[in-house]
């Protein structure tokens, strides 16, 4: 079974993503992790923006904070705290990994059912791999240059 979103509800998702980071960038940290040049480095693998590494206290100023990704049960073999989710403007889903202090990694998943605040996943980064819970719209905006 797997998730299949309408666009309307997509084009919500994404508002709601982006207003939340946009409101949040009237913020200092937030607009200061987006400044670009000094809180913030955007790479891109394969032509895709994909690894985000922040400077000096951004993460920190950005208040992210992180969970493992939890083994799941039959077809959803993995499971994160729904917080983790995001969706980009053609609704794919996906969750930023943080592989290393200050580095934050795009990772696609395949999202099953959200429920009871958790995400089934039947595919994404391996259990135990950490990804954002707290600030993953603010990584977003980071990486898509929103707030620049």
């Amino acid at each position: 079974m797997s998730l299949h979103i309408g666009r309307r509800t997509a084009a919500l998702t994404v508002a709601l993503v982006l207003g939340s980071g946009a409101l949040a960038g009237c913020s200092e940290p937030v607009a200061e992790a987006a400044a670009g040049s000094t809180a913030a480095k955007v790479e891109e693998i394969d032509g895709q923006p994909s690894r985000i590494t922040l400077q000096g206290k951004a993460a920190q100023r950005l208040g992210l904070a992180t969970q493992p990704v939890a083994a799941g049960r039959g077809a959803a073999r993995l499971t994160v705290p729904e917080s983790a989710i995001l969706y980009d403007p053609d609704g794919q889903t996906f969750v930023f990994t943080n592989p290393k202090d200050s580095v934050y990694v795009r990772a696609e998943v395949t999202v099953v059912e959200i429920a009871n605040g958790r995400a089934s996943l039947s595919a994404g980064p391996p259990a135990g791999t950490a990804v954002v819970t707290v600030g993953a719209a603010e990584l977003f905006g980071v990486e898509t240059g929103l707030g620049q």
